[in-house]
């Protein structure tokens, strides 16, 4: 593979996929869904791709594939050229199980692999830490365990995230020292009783803010010093949204972060959310994330290093702000309204914490708790309990604000130079460049997307939301304007606060006849 020459006139991605079998882990996730469409769609060649899927929710990985095929992410595929699809082989397994729960006839189906990536993991911030480790750190060296079986492997490629060291301001291409001893986290969750664990983390962890970041650094450290007997490199994004351009303009899949506050806020049940408003929001398209991910397999096979490379995928060189994406907000979810919205979207960030604390409480606890009476004392019945939307919405907050009132600056050398390095040709077909988002058109795509992929809602019914939606802004508004006169009403009742407000309407209305009695006599 060093010997790979670098042409002007090929493209050197899809001839390096060609004939190649991968081994892909979560790849009914997010980004997962997208790196197998754009191998599928951008190297026709490409071998079979191997999917670790597990039995979920009692769905076998068979069923499982299916609904994976039958996915929106597919849609041009199965267009184009559908025959794409059948290059999607189970392997049954599980991450979270020794040995990957791969039995040996799976496993020797994995022999002809030549590239792996590993993408599982568990995303919530507030995961235990024994649940944490093994889905975070241990999968990684099961992982690795099984790529030593694999004869001609030629890259494993661990998809980490940005903020594994977010206790820095500014963080390298590098991994870091470990904010613990790898065997001695491992045999601490192994010994100490899970309740006791639970009361110790927050304190064990520091300073990491939660145990996702913390595993996450764990699993680069896993990575990092094991003897490496292929290469490997360490990919990390940073927070990750709907797509620029492939498989569609804003095609998103999952409600982690802005995309759930884009739902909530259009169903207007999401009324306040706490941001720095200047702050740089780090967003990052995910086709630009799997073309940068592609890539970086592709040079980690061609170079062959001995130690283990890093490379940030970051939005600084084109940096967008959380009021830019507030403004957004406001301004496409009106043209753009999600059908049925329970009150008109009126959201609004602030940044004290404090202050975040009580205005969610007076605009969102208290309505949707007396909202969910309301509804249970007529009958109706919801899908969604308003009560739980509310729970999920504090919990959605408290992950955000994390992210958006900080900023980070991430050294992206290594991505720059993976993409000086491509072909013209490779260039026209992978977009690993920040600098190609239009913040405005991106958010635009972002919010219908989420309307239309995420939500599943028809341009069709556009019309009747709008009307819905003005309905909602009346109502809205007629609600804010009986308030305050109720609560005039009610401070009127206090007779000295009575006396200043008719003092202060006739010193006005005696001003205001002073005025006009001048302006008479002048004429």
């Amino acid at each position: 593979m060093v010997g790979l020459p670098r042409s002007p006139c090929e493209a050197l991605l899809p001839r390096f996929y060609a004939g190649r079998d991968i081994f892909i882990t979560g790849a009914t996730g997010f980004m997962g869904k997208v790196l197998i469409e754009r191998l599928l769609s951008t190297c026709p060649d490409v071998g079979k791709l191997h999917l670790l899927l597990r039995p979920k929710k009692g769905v076998a990985p068979e069923k499982r594939l299916q609904q994976l095929k039958s996915s929106q992410v597919f849609d041009l595929i199965r267009q184009n050229n559908p025959r794409q699809l059948d290059k999607l082989c189970i392997i049954p397994g599980d991450v979270s199980q020794p040995g990957l729960a791969i039995d040996a006839e799976h496993l020797k189906n994995l022999q002809d692999v030549s590239i792996v990536f590993h993408s599982a993991a568990t995303l919530k911030f507030d995961e235990a830490l024994p649940n944490a480790v093994d889905q975070n750190v241990l999968s990684v060296t099961r992982l690795m365990d099984i790529c030593d079986t694999i004869p001609n492997l030629q890259a494993l490629v661990h998809v980490s995230t940005a903020y594994s060291n977010s206790e820095l301001t500014c963080v390298e291409e590098k991994v870091y020292t470990p904010p613990a001893d790898l065997g001695r986290l491992l045999a601490l969750v192994e010994a100490v009783p899970k309740p006791l664990l639970a009361n110790i983390t927050p304190e064990y962890i520091k300073p990491k803010p939660n145990t996702y970041t913390f595993t996450k650094a764990m699993a680069e450290e896993a990575v990092r010093c094991r003897t490496q007997r292929y290469p490997v490199a360490i990919f990390r994004p940073t927070i990750v949204i709907s797509s620029l351009r492939h498989p569609f303009p804003g095609w998103i899949e999952n409600l982690n972060g802005p995309s759930g506050v884009i739902a909530a806020a259009g169903k207007g049940l999401l009324h306040v959310f706490v941001r720095r408003p200047d702050a740089r929001a780090d967003l990052l398209p995910v086709d630009i994330a799997i073309d940068t991910l592609l890539a970086v397999a592709w040079e980690t096979a061609v170079d062959r290093l001995p130690t283990v490379r890093v490379y940030n995928c970051s939005t600084n060189s084109n940096p967008t702000t959380w009021r830019q994406f507030e403004t957004a907000l406001k301004k496409h979810l009106l043209n753009y309204p999600l059908d049925a919205c329970l009150w008109y979207p009126c959201g609004s960030g602030v940044q004290n914490r404090y202050a975040h604390k009580a205005l969610e409480f007076l605009l969102q606890t208290i309505p949707l708790h007396i909202a969910e009476y309301i509804i249970r004392g007529l009958g109706i019945k919801m899908k969604l309990s308003l009560i739980t939307a509310e729970q999920k919405m504090r919990a959605m907050n408290e992950v955000l604000a994390f992210f958006a009132l900080r900023e980070w600056k991430f050294n992206t050398d290594n991505v720059d130079k993976l993409r000086a390095r491509l072909s013209p040709a490779d260039a026209a077909i992978y977009n690993l460049d920040p600098k190609s988002i239009s913040w405005d058109e991106q958010y635009y795509n972002f919010i219908r997307g989420t309307r239309k992929y995420l939500l599943k809602e028809k341009d069709e019914n556009l019309d009747e939301a709008r009307k819905h939606m003005n309905r909602m802004y009346y109502l809205h508004k007629g609600v804010i304007f009986f308030i305050m006169v109720l609560v005039f009403r009610l401070v009127l009742q206090n007779k000295n606060v009575r006396q200043v407000v008719y003092g202060t309407l006739r010193l006005l209305l005696s001003l205001s006849f002073a005025a006009y009695k001048n302006v008479i006599e002048s004429i």
